[in-house]
């Protein structure tokens, strides 16, 4: 497997993947959606831009990162997508954050055609996408991620096969869950602590001392210092993974409280126009919604 298709190179995340691919010997084949200028430096060091999904259809592998299930589809099985020009034995991987539902309805359309669909979601941020260490989650079968385990390595550090294909969807939007449950119950503490009138330092010192503590709540803490940036994912991305979330509950009819919870929480900061900041200004959301001071001026 040497020549790979990438679609959202331009992305804050497809970037750093492309470029470690590049980098890594592959030949590399890109489409461009608007924007040329971040891809520069990709063909400067030889990836070739082609004008349409379907002219990826002749690499080895396509990866897709794009925002979600919607965007997927239209790359995959829209006019001019990649299935209109696919031949049997091309691997689709979908590096996205996608629905399982829809995941199974694009590998169905894709296995008709003799086409191999795969799900390999990430997590980390941009800044390890161009370090090269992203962690990805593979749902593919062993045969088939034997082959392409060497393409996932060129931009990840940690590379976990977690099932047939299908799986890595899944156990991405649970990730997500439990990272935005984080996120969410660290904003509703502060504006608590604040209206309560307690030092919201002195909280994030009990809890960084303590079983509490987590990567995701450091980066929640710098809000305290008026950082609302350290944590470099966009709340309209975060509600939708939630909704996403939320259909996966639905679909295998789990209850989910706190899901539903935490989706309501997104959804409101994203009404109260937050929706294109990161998601560290849910205490942002949190200090309107209560009319209470967390950052300190």
């Amino acid at each position: 497997m040497q020549h790979i298709g990438f679609v959202g190179a331009s992305g804050l995340m497809g970037h750093g993947m492309a470029k470690n691919i590049r980098a890594k010997g592959f030949d590399l084949s890109i489409t461009v959606h608007q924007r040329t200028a971040p891809v520069q430096d990709l063909l400067a060091a030889g990836a070739r831009q082609v004008s349409a999904y379907s002219d990826l259809a002749a690499c080895d592998a396509v990866l897709i990162c794009v925002t979600g299930s919607p965007q997927v589809e239209a790359v995959v099985a829209g006019p001019g997508g990649i299935l209109s020009q696919a031949r049997a034995g091309l691997i689709v991987i979908d590096t996205s954050t996608s629905e399982p539902e829809s995941t199974r309805r694009l590998a169905a359309l894709c296995a008709a055609q003799g086409v191999i669909y795969v799900d390999a979601p990430l997590t980390r941020t941009p800044i390890e996408a161009e370090a090269g260490k992203l962690n990805s989650m593979v749902g593919a079968s062993p045969e088939v991620f034997a082959r392409i385990e060497p393409v996932i390595r060129a931009y990840s550090e940690n590379v976990f096969h977690v099932g047939e294909m299908g799986s890595g969807h899944v156990i991405k939007l649970l990730n997500n869950f439990v990272a935005q449950a984080i996120c969410t119950a660290t904003a509703e503490a502060f504006s608590v602590g604040a209206k309560a009138g307690v030092d919201l330092d002195k909280l994030v010192q009990v809890i960084s001392a303590g079983g509490v503590n987590s990567g995701l709540f450091q980066l929640m803490s710098k809000t305290l210092q008026g950082d609302y940036g350290a944590m470099k994912f966009e709340l309209n991305n975060a509600a939708k993974d939630l909704r996403y979330y939320s259909h996966l509950t639905e679909s295998v009819k789990v209850p989910s409280m706190i899901g539903t919870s935490v989706h309501q929480a997104l959804n409101t900061a994203v009404a109260l126009g937050y929706g294109s900041e990161m998601v560290p200004s849910l205490v942002k959301a949190q200090a309107q919604l209560n009319q209470v001071t967390i950052v300190k001026a």
